[in-house]
Order: C-alpha cells, then sequence, then structure tokens
C-alpha cells in the first residue's frame, strides 16, 4: 500500500473507532480481523489514542492501523511514530496537509466542498475523505460532482450507517465509506468484542 487510492480498496467499510480504554485497542482490531475487516481508523480524539496506535500496530500487525482526525502538524509526525500505517484528516489546512507529505505516509485529506477537492486535486491527491458525509449532502452530493470532478473518489464519513451504507457504495466516485456503527461505545464498556466480529462480517459483505 503506498497510495491514498490504495486506502479506498482494503475493505468496503473502514471502521471508524475511537477506544477510550487502552486495553480494548488489540481484542478490537482482532475483531473486526476475524469478521473480515483489514483495516481501523483509530481516532486521535481521546488521551490513548496514540498507545492505542502503538499496541494495534505491534500485536495485531495483520491489520492496517490508521490514524483519524489527524488536526495539526503534530498529530501527523506523533501518529506515524506510534506505528500508524496511514493518516485521515476531517479537514485540510496547508500546515496539516504538509505534515501529512512529510510522514511519508499514504493519507485520505478531508474535504466537504468542490473548491477544497479541487484545492488537493492540484497538490496531486485524488482519493479523499468526504466529511461530514450526511451533513454536507451526503450520496446526492457526491452523485452530483462526479461529472466536473471525474478524477477524484471518496471515503465518505460521518453519519453513515449500514442502512445507508449501500447508497454510497453504489456511486462509481466512492472508493469505501467511514462508519463507527462497526464498534459501538457499548460495545466497546462491556467488552462485547463478539458483537464488533458480526457487525465487521456484516460490513465486508456490503457489495462495492
Amino acid at each position: 500500500m503506498t497510495t491514498g487510492a490504495d486506502l479506498l480498496e482494503l475493505s468496503p467499510v473502514m471502521p471508524v473507532v475511537v477506544i477510550d480504554d487502552v486495553e480494548d485497542a488489540v481484542p478490537t482490531a482482532r475483531a473486526l480481523l476475524a469478521g473480515g475487516i483489514g483495516v481501523i481508523e483509530l481516532t486521535l480524539r481521546t488521551p490513548v489514542a496514540l498507545a492505542a496506535i502503538a499496541r494495534v500496530a505491534t500485536e495485531v500487525p495483520e491489520i492496517v492501523i490508521g490514524a483519524g482526525t489527524v488536526t495539526s502538524p503534530a498529530h501527523a509526525k506523533e501518529a506515524a511514530g506510534a506505528g500508524a500505517k496511514f493518516l485521515v484528516t476531517p479537514g485540510t489546512t496547508d500546515a496539516v496537509l504538509d505534515a501529512a507529505f512529510a510522514t511519508g505516509l499514504p493519507f485520505l485529506p478531508g474535504a466537504s466542498t468542490v473548491s477544497e477537492a479541487m484545492r488537493l486535486a492540484e497538490r496531486g491527491l485524488t482519493a479523499l475523505k468526504f466529511f461530514p458525509a450526511e451533513a454536507s449532502g451526503g450520496a446526492a452530493y457526491l452523485k452530483s460532482v462526479a461529472g466536473p470532478l471525474p478524477g477524484l473518489r471518496f471515503c465518505p464519513t460521518g453519519g453513515i450507517t449500514a442502512a445507508t451504507a449501500p447508497d454510497y457504495l453504489a456511486l462509481p466516485n466512492v472508493g469505501c465509506i467511514g462508519g463507527s456503527w462497526l464498534t459501538p461505545k457499548k460495545s466497546l464498556a462491556d467488552k462485547d468484542f463478539a458483537t464488533v466480529e458480526r457487525l465487521a462480517a456484516e460490513a465486508a459483505a456490503l457489495a462495492r
């Protein structure tokens, strides 16, 4: 895996995971893998996120571990140092973009408007995160930009559910979708990793 475009081919659904207890990181990754999902976007939204990324990178090398919610140059550098194999940003500033490039890792830069997407395309990026997907117009929006932006493909994330996932995956400019429903907060709190595995298996079976 060497480019952002490759990230879109790893799974129909990229799990967007928030880890509050570092001890949940490895069993969560293993449950996703057992369900047929070979990638995980672990968000930098909690104090244990970097430690969780390091744990997964070391103990579950079969899964492609990435860092999400990269919102600063420091985040990019720290995530790479922790062992992340890719980066995902919710939006993109020049500083964050430069820092992401500097890591040498593939990444999905966030965009929610045509102008933002065009600006990223000017930097040579053709695989983008569309966030927040539902709030920004959803599948209808992405369908409407396919014509004027034929060279771009997206991983829409934000508000997507198992029920709405097929609407996105049916679009030619969607490579995969990001979903938080695979790792419900309650399931992780209850150490109910069997549910995570079941939800992962259902997501892995979604057609693209």
